[in-house]
């Protein structure tokens, strides 16, 4: 499966803007949001990238594979989960920086389109080449 990198930095800027929103409000509610955003993109496709194909109708110059980032999309969920339950358990510090750490990623790709979950996932696919790294289609 193939990727519009264009789609993947509109999504990155999104998420950009929900983790700050997080940060500067202090809720929960969007970090949620955001989460299930994340869960979706790693498990399917995410709402983001098909508001972007919904807006956007030309083709792609160049596509990429869409491994690397349906694994950004775990790593997010995962530091989304954390963040919420920070939380849930009152614990505002493992919270604000779990979403932090998110939001730095998310602004990264959107900013400069440098994805660190892709950069990990192609990592550990050089570290552990016999790992089977195939996600759900």
């Amino acid at each position: 499966m193939r990727a519009d990198p264009r789609a993947l930095r509109f999504g990155a800027a999104i998420t950009t803007l929900v983790l700050t929103l997080v940060l500067v409000t202090g809720s929960a509610w969007p970090l949620a949001v955001q989460a299930v955003v994340f869960a979706l993109g790693f498990a399917w496709r995410s709402p983001y990238t098909m508001l972007f194909k919904a807006l956007v109708t030309s083709a792609p110059k160049e596509t990429e594979d869409a491994r690397p980032p349906r694994f950004a999309q775990g790593v997010g969920l995962v530091f989304a989960a954390v963040g919420l339950a920070g939380y849930l358990a009152g614990i505002t510090p493992l919270a604000l920086v779990a979403t932090a750490g998110a939001l730095l990623a998310a602004f990264l790709n959107a900013a400069f389109g440098f994805c660190l979950g892709c950069e990990m996932y192609l990592l550990i696919r050089r570290l552990l080449p016999a790992a089977n790294m195939e996600v759900p289609k």
